[in-house]
């Protein structure tokens, strides 16, 4: 009775133990392959599945995102620059038969043929190019990869440059070359201000030309704009030229209306000869000369 009770423990705990082998659960996330004598039957999908122990092999692959870092590469640009430049990919697995059958190990696989891809591509690009045509690299790594991933079952769903490190060398000189089309950009729109402002005193000449009377107002708005601070002594300039001139004008004008008005001269008068001697008689009688 006891070898019975024996027995019938061992045996419990072997199906025990082979309920617990042959059970496996597909996550939501998952799709199971399953392989029976190493030959494909099929997939499973997400939940409780049973498989023969010791004939039945499951695998099962995830179908989420996977987000791979690509390690800095030391690249040699197309004009002779060489950068580090890092990235990173995305991709995830549409065929899990393919992702076992095809491809050994499809992460390993990825990496690398990321890395030689990002070196290719950016190999065949200048520095500028590689720093302001980003958008353009990516995709083209992103092309170049889902060539190669596709028969493996992986589709690659983005690609993004993470990271450019240039010698210190070439970040001085894109400073110098930076701060120099700054300066240009600014004499630029110095040039083009000048020339508009010298367009429109121009046209403020020809203006003020026909019209006088402009300057003058013009000339009084300027008093009433810098009056504003009342402890500034202004000297304010009047135009020299034209002040003389119109003095000038005045001086003649005044000299003709008095010359017109003058009353005629008197006839003049024999002037006395005083060197002669005048004999004038005296009361006394005695003559006294003069």
């Amino acid at each position: 009775m006891a070898a019975l009770i024996v027995v019938l423990v061992v045996l419990a705990v072997l199906v025990l133990i082979g309920l617990a082998m042959a059970i496996r659960i597909v996550r939501q996330y998952e799709n199971g392959v399953l392989f029976r004598f190493g030959r494909l039957v099929g997939t499973r999908a997400p939940g409780l599945r049973f498989i023969i122990p010791f004939v039945d092999v499951l695998h099962r692959i995830s179908l989420r995102i996977v987000t791979m870092p690509i390690q800095s590469q030391g690249i040699i640009t197309q004009d002779n620059v060489s950068v580090d430049v890092s990235a990173v990919a995305y991709f995830r697995v549409v065929d899990a038969v393919k992702s076992v059958i095809a491809i050994e190990n499809v992460n390993s696989a990825i990496d690398q043929i990321a890395q030689t891809t990002l070196r290719k591509v950016v190999g065949q690009h200048t520095l500028d190019e590689t720093l302001s045509e980003t958008d353009r690299i990516n995709l083209d790594i992103r092309q170049i990869l889902d060539v190669t991933t596709t028969e493996w079952g992986v589709e690659v769903t983005l690609v993004e440059l993470k990271d450019i490190q240039l010698p210190e060398s070439m970040k001085r000189a894109m400073a110098r070359q930076a701060e120099a089309e700054r300066e240009k950009r600014s004499k630029i729109i110095n040039a083009e201000g000048e020339s508009l402002a010298a367009a429109a005193l121009g046209d403020a000449s020809d203006t003020m030309m026909a019209h006088p009377l402009a300057l003058q107002l013009r000339n009084l708005q300027s008093l009433v704009e810098i009056g504003v601070d009342k402890n500034t002594t202004v000297v304010f300039p009047a135009p020299v030229m034209s002040t003389i001139g119109d003095l000038g004008a005045f001086l003649a004008r005044e000299a003709n209306a008095a010359a017109a008005t003058a009353p005629p001269s008197p006839t003049p008068v024999p002037a006395l000869d005083l060197t002669q001697s005048a004999h004038v008689p005296a009361p006394n009688g005695v003559t006294e000369t003069r």
